[in-house]
């Protein structure tokens, strides 16, 4: 009895949603986005981008802003301001899903996130990027385009890279010395 009535909401929800098909294909593209979470996203915010200036407004209408709080000098407690549940939800059941991933940016930014702020944080600011990601696609209709899991290891200069990890190992106690590696082809 529940299979059928999830089966007919589903069927109506697609009929709905039948003349943003190409919105939704477009979310779709972005990883950890499924159909469902692609037609929630589109449910929410609305296939029209003009009412919200920015990404930013976007995100903030979304309560996936990072909060400030500071007073005195003193930085408080930086919570996230109340937004749209569904919305929300969707996007970090997405975030959730692309932090399992090995590839893609998101995943990249992810871990990177989550190694030294923790899961939830990390979710949050994965769901940030995906909102404006979001934002970007149904403004200039474009599908996602991944910037690449190496996108955090080549903002910076590979050679101060290179420095700091030597340090770090002869911090340790090893004595190193490196050689580059002959491209194959050559002699």
């Amino acid at each position: 009895m529940i299979d059928e009535q999830v089966r007919q909401l589903g069927e109506r929800i697609d009929v709905e949603l039948e003349p943003y098909q190409a919105e939704v294909a477009l979310l779709d593209s972005i990883p950890g986005v499924d159909i469902r979470a692609a037609q929630v996203i589109l449910a929410e915010i609305g296939p029209d981008m003009t009412r919200f200036p920015s990404a930013g407004h976007l995100a903030s209408w979304a309560g996936l802003c990072p909060g400030n709080n500071k007073t005195g000098g003193k930085a408080r407690s930086g919570r996230t301001r109340p937004g749209d549940k569904w919305l929300r939800a969707a996007l970090g059941t997405a975030a959730r899903s692309v932090s399992r991933s090995r590839h893609g940016y998101l995943a990249a930014q992810w871990r990177r996130i989550a190694a030294r702020r923790g899961g939830n944080r990390a979710t949050v600011a994965v769901a940030h990027s995906m909102i404006t990601a979001v934002w970007h696609m149904l403004t200039h209709n474009v599908t996602y385009h991944d910037l690449g899991s190496d996108h955090f290891l080549q903002l910076h200069n590979p050679d101060r890279r290179r420095k700091r990890l030597v340090a770090g190992l002869e911090l340790m106690g090893y004595q190193v010395e490196l050689t580059p590696r002959t491209q194959p082809g050559t002699t």
